[in-house]
């Protein structure tokens, strides 16, 4: 080695403690305000179901439904892949996988809906329908047949059914502590969101419920849905939609488009109104540029456009909510609702479609990072951590397997874990 070179500096040590020392407060507003992504698993989907359907074999009924238009409609992989434009090489293994998604796990996260989907009246109907759901939530978590995540959409905060909301979610969450105690995939929705005040209103119901119950404060979070302008854009000129997650203290854990209500709240026709109009766009690229950092997540909505009739109305259906998938997980929307079982087919095609056919890439460029190889790519920590993440995605959903993953990267779950997701201010702990 050669001669150390030696080094001069001008600045007292006392500058950098006097910096540090005015920046307490943001580095302490920092780790509270944009703590990074969770690191937990995201659902590719919500499936919503209304509280007066809802039933013990829901969610195998709706895998058992998908897989008998698969058979009807596409009961091999070159018919599927002909209609989805899929090519010969991803064709096998995606419509392999998605039967056995279907047939394993149909459903990641349901929302048992008392709001704009429910059929019920109200009153005793609605007390029973609250506590039929919890009942049956708690069973299937406890026999091994629930999804992933599962929880209700209550009524709003808004004055006309304000009381109607408070009393279903009493109701349904005091029927999962009777039954045992609240599910560790538990998921709330609070719905047409417009003033963060309604949002601080449902922290101060969620933490009388803990006192009540003798739960730890903070125990249960809530996802936010986006469905009026002025969630977007206050009379003031600001982002609504980040006060919001402010408001939430730390309960939010996700922010959900509401395609029709929506597009209609901007006076878009009805024939016009789609995840992908430009008034869609609009409204989530805020959505995301308020959550990023801040660990919750985006959702997009879904597509009223239904699977059924005859086999080319099917395909026509299918192709659409394909394409609408895809563009939505090019854009960083890794969630989106569907509200069919026929959805189910063409949703986890395109999921495991986007993950398979950019496997080895991503995996070669995070074994070069991790290992210092050059390649013809020159990533950065910032990109390790993008890669890391899109394979732990695609672990997570069934697009890829685990050992397929660590033989082309050579990392553990563990290692790609520590990539996908570090510590705020290091990203460089991760670079060579």
């Amino acid at each position: 080695m050669g001669q150390q070179e030696k080094v001069a500096t001008s600045l007292a040590g006392a500058v950098s403690d006097g910096i540090s020392a005015s920046l307490v407060s943001v580095d302490a507003e920092l780790a509270r305000r944009y703590p990074g992504d969770p690191g937990t698993r995201q659902p590719v989907h919500t499936v919503y179901v209304p509280g007066d359907a809802f039933e013990s074999g829901t969610i195998r009924s709706w895998g058992d439904q998908a897989l008998a238009m698969l058979d009807e409609h596409a009961p091999d992989a070159a018919s599927l892949a002909a209609v989805l434009g899929l090519s010969d090489e991803l064709a096998e293994p995606v419509y392999a996988r998605v039967r056995a998604k279907l047939e394993r796990e149909p459903v990641e996260d349901l929302r048992v809906d008392f709001e704009d989907g429910y059929g019920g009246k109200g009153g005793a109907e609605e007390d029973g329908d609250a506590a039929r759901a919890a009942r049956l939530i708690s069973e299937a978590y406890r026999n091994g047949t629930a999804a992933p995540y599962m929880g209700i959409r209550m009524k709003c905060m808004e004055a006309a059914v304000r009381d109607r909301g408070i009393r279903t979610l009493d109701i349904f969450l005091t029927g999962l502590m009777e039954a045992g105690g609240l599910p560790a995939g538990l998921v709330l929705t609070l719905p047409k969101v417009t003033y963060p005040e309604q949002v601080t209103a449902m922290v101060r119901l969620l933490e009388e419920f803990e006192k009540a119950r003798g739960l730890e404060t903070g125990r249960i979070g809530f996802e936010i849905q986006v469905e009026t302008s002025q969630a977007i854009l206050a009379a003031d000129g600001t982002a609504t939609v980040a006060r919001m997650i402010d408001a939430a203290e730390g309960r939010a854990t996700g922010l959900h488009y509401g395609t029709f209500d929506y597009s209609a709240c901007l006076g878009v026709s009805a024939a016009h109104q789609a995840s992908d109009h430009p008034a869609a766009d609009h409204a989530k690229a805020v959505m995301q540029v308020a959550a990023a950092g801040t660990g919750v997540r985006v959702s997009d909505g879904s597509t009223n456009v239904l699977p059924v009739g005859t086999t080319e109305k099917v395909h026509d259906a299918w192709r659409l909510h394909y394409g609408l998938t895809r563009r939505a997980l090019a854009r960083a929307y890794y969630q989106g609702w569907d509200m069919h079982p026929g959805h189910l087919p063409t949703r986890y095609a395109a999921v495991f479609a986007f993950y398979r056919e950019g496997f080895e890439q991503a995996a070669a460029r995070l074994s070069a990072y991790a290992n210092q190889a050059g390649g013809d790519v020159m990533d950065e920590p910032a990109t390790a951590k993008a890669l890391g993440s899109y394979l732990l995605r695609g672990i997570d959903c069934g697009a890829l397997d685990t050992d397929e993953v660590a033989r082309l990267t050579g990392l553990s779950r563990a290692d790609l874990d520590g990539f996908a997701a570090p510590r705020r201010g290091d990203l460089t702990a991760t670079a060579p």
